[in-house]
């Protein structure tokens, strides 16, 4: 890198705890540093973090990634912000956080969103009428299960009422940590739709709908002002700046949700172009030209990180999620049975197993549905499970099967994207964590039957996309540019002696969905 290039600050707040990293302007990252934060889960469905261990943990990693020298820090221009989409921070006039944050895993609010959403006549608990107008002007709807904003701040509003009252605003993670670094209480055109109270037919001109508001029931003086994505918030705070050896006048670019930069983070910027991420949750999505949505599936397409683009949007519960659950609370879990601590490199370990295991794991089949799921069925109550087990199973089909539970899930999320594209995805750019996983992108090819492009530095792909669309707001590269910046590491392709035996389990792993499901709502409607 040039000793003068410009560099960018990206900040990435992920479920786990923030990634804080330094790129060049041209989108070399420079280094990286994560500071782990608590996740609070309750026995009722929800799910919270505490807004100040955020700051806290994001102010130690950018100390600390800031003293390693890496660039002069008067060349660092600029401030990004990316992280976990679909949460809700009450926020009072000062910008104090008023108690926990609910996060994209709560699903409290489920009851509030059947109160507003429903009517006389209903279509999947939709009132028609309220239906066409959610999906005509924002694209989607609520989800039922109850893990949207407008959900959280429906729970608050009839189960807290006093936290409601005292709110300011209410806040997506990412715009509260803007708020953090600026002062400037706003939020994107890509970060409002999940409220669902926004009108995005004009994608240049996103702005609330007086008449969603009023189906909401939700005080329009509560909600942000809203900007053009990748847009410019607001100058760095000048205590920050001072604390971090940087420039006063560093810009902070408004956020984007994981889910778009991660988008611009893949490479695949083009309509069409697909990415798929595996970390905690997953999702697959693309760029496209125009405003559809598939309501039964979950996948809508919303304002993008990029002006003037539409992003298709989905959701999977649990993938990465699925190894972390198989490490620490079956393997390595510590009670009188065992006291032996997870090594390090489980994960490692885990890959080295799965690879050695033959494919199909002796017809043993894993659903990864460990927190309900969202897309392709939006269903809170379903829940994980190994499936055809038998005497002659051992831990090593387990392992392999997790891997393979999650490609199904993928698999069947993936028939729904194309169908609503209307075309095949003749290759996916795989991202996040669990790209790291040389055999998880090789069953993912087996499985999905497509190639699969392992990006390079695959867990950096949210501050990467979040540090490239810093770099274009402020005209140091174009958009077009994006996918020279992320190069593949390797491709996969799929193996055709895996062909017949990766069929017939996916067309199993979707007929135990459709067997149990009522048998997983009758289990759990009640918790």
């Amino acid at each position: 890198m040039a000793s003068k290039e410009k560099c960018i600050l990206a900040i990435d707040l992920g479920t786990s705890g923030p990634k804080v990293a330094l790129f060049s302007s041209l989108g070399e990252m420079l280094g990286c540093e994560f500071e782990e934060t608590k996740l609070l889960l309750f026995p009722d469905g929800g799910a919270e973090q505490s807004p100040d261990d955020w700051w806290d943990a994001i102010h130690r990693a950018a100390k600390r990634l800031l003293s390693r020298g890496l660039a002069a820090n008067e060349n660092i221009v600029a401030v990004a912000c990316t992280g976990q989409w679909s949460g809700t921070v009450a926020v009072d006039k000062d910008g104090n956080a008023l108690g926990n944050a609910i996060i994209w895993m709560d699903s409290r609010g489920g009851p509030q969103v059947h109160q507003i959403a429903g009517g006389a006549i209903n279509i999947q608990g939709y009132s028609p009428a309220k239906l066409f107008q959610w999906i005509r002007l924002t694209g989607g709807a609520p989800a039922i299960a109850g893990k949207d904003p407008i959900a959280h701040i429906l729970y608050i509003k009839q189960n807290q009422p006093d936290l409601y009252r005292r709110t300011f605003k209410f806040l997506e993670p990412i715009d509260y940590i803007g708020l953090r670094l600026t002062g400037q209480c706003a939020a994107s055109f890509d970060s409002i739709p999940l409220y669902w109270l926004t009108d995005n037919r004009d994608i240049n001109n996103v702005r609330y709908d007086d008449r969603l508001l009023k189906i909401s029931t939700i005080d329009r003086t509560k909600l942000p002002t809203l900007q053009p994505a990748n847009s410019i918030l607001g100058s760095l705070l000048r205590d920050i700046a001072r604390d971090w050896g940087l420039r006063e006048d560093v810009q902070v670019v408004i956020g984007s949700p994981d889910v778009h930069s991660a988008a611009v983070g893949s490479g695949a910027v083009r309509d069409f172009e697909t990415h798929l991420y595996i970390g905690t949750s997953s999702w697959i999505t693309c760029h496209i030209p125009f405003k559809k949505t598939d309501l039964f599936h979950s996948i809508a397409a919303l304002p993008s990180a990029i002006p003037g683009r539409y992003l298709l949007t989905d959701a999977q519960e649990c993938a990465g999620a699925c190894l972390q659950f198989l490490r620490d609370n079956i393997f390595f879990h510590q009670d009188e049975i065992s006291s032996t601590a997870s090594p390090s490199g489980a994960y490692k370990l885990f890959d080295q197993v799965a690879a050695r295991t033959p494919a199909g794991s002796d017809k043993l089949i894993f659903l990864p549905w460990l927190y309900g799921e969202r897309a392709p069925v939006d269903d809170r109550f379903v829940r994980s499970g190994f499936i055809n087990q038998s005497l002659h199973t051992t831990r090593e089909h387990m392992v392999r099967a997790v891997f393979e539970g999650v490609a199904y899930n993928s698999r069947w999320l993936l028939k729904y994207v194309e169908r609503l594209i209307g075309r095949r995805t003749e290759a996916v750019n795989m991202v996040g964590g669990g790209a790291k996983s040389d055999i998880w992108c090789q069953i993912h090819a087996d499985v999905m039957d497509r190639p699969i492009r392992q990006m390079r530095d695959p867990i950096e792909v949210n501050v990467r996309g979040a540090a490239l669309l810093a770099s274009a707001a402020l005209g140091y590269i174009q958009y077009d540019d994006i996918p020279s910046r992320v190069p593949v590491a390797k491709t996969y392709t799929p193996n055709p002696e895996h062909r017949t035996i990766y069929d017939e389990l996916f067309r199993e792993f979707t007929a135990i969905y459709e067997s149990n499901k009522r048998i997983f709502a009758r289990l759990n409607r009640l918790q």
